[in-house]
């Protein structure tokens, strides 16, 4: 086997430099396809039909379709439709923002939808307003519940994050990438990029582990 892993140490600092570009929009578009996911659920539950149908419908779409065609139309095709440049972060962060929000829509209904009935009616029957109760005793409760698939959910996007290098984005991927390039060494390149995906994915499922143990603790 021809291995060096000697020549891609000059380049370890600029890979390295990907696990921040990496963080940074996948931490943004999980923000954003919480709160997106989060009035997406409200609206699935809700008993207004045309909120459920838009919300079924976007929710339709986006698990439909591949990630990887979601983020080329944002990047290529919006702006030959739009004349604006959209920048290869805008992208990543809006491609993968716009996909978790279905994703996470979902979770939260589960998670909605298994509290007991009993306490809306308990609620209603106090005379708690709508929006109050589901922000101060339904929401609370199916947060609980459904972190582990909050966590399993932003684990993925961490590792589908590397999509991103097929648009230029400076991640972790693409950084394997030029240095493979400049040595003519792709493997050891590449293998490092995996290493260090293994080791995000790791601490964010012992993160998830440590903050599954406290809930449970405060029950």
């Amino acid at each position: 086997m021809n291995l060096d892993f000697s020549q891609i140490v000059p380049y370890i600092p600029f890979i390295l430099e990907g696990i921040w570009a990496t963080l940074k929009f996948v931490s943004v578009s999980i923000v954003i396809g919480f709160i997106l996911g989060t009035v997406l659920s409200l609206c699935k539950i809700t008993n207004i039909p045309v909120l459920k149908w838009v919300a079924d419908a976007y929710t339709s779409i986006f698990r439909g379709t591949p990630l990887i065609l979601q983020l080329m139309i944002i990047y290529y095709a919006v702006p030959q439709l739009t004349g604006y440049n959209i920048s290869a972060f805008l992208s990543a962060v809006l491609a993968f923002g716009l996909n978790s929000a279905a994703y996470i829509s979902e979770i939260i209904r589960g998670g909605i939808l298994a509290i007991d009935k009993g306490q809306t009616e308990a609620a209603e029957a106090l005379g708690v307003p709508y929006k109050p109760m589901m922000l101060n005793i339904i929401l609370p409760q199916a947060f609980k519940n459904i972190l582990p698939a909050m966590m399993n959910e932003f684990i993925t996007l961490t590792k589908e994050s590397a999509l991103v290098s097929t648009i230029g984005y400076l991640d972790i991927m693409r950084r394997a990438q030029i240095a493979g390039a400049d040595l003519y060494r792709n493997f050891e390149a590449l293998l490092f990029a995996g290493l260090i995906y293994w080791v995000m994915v790791y601490i964010l499922t012992l993160l998830g582990r440590l903050m599954e143990r406290r809930l449970r603790q405060s029950d």
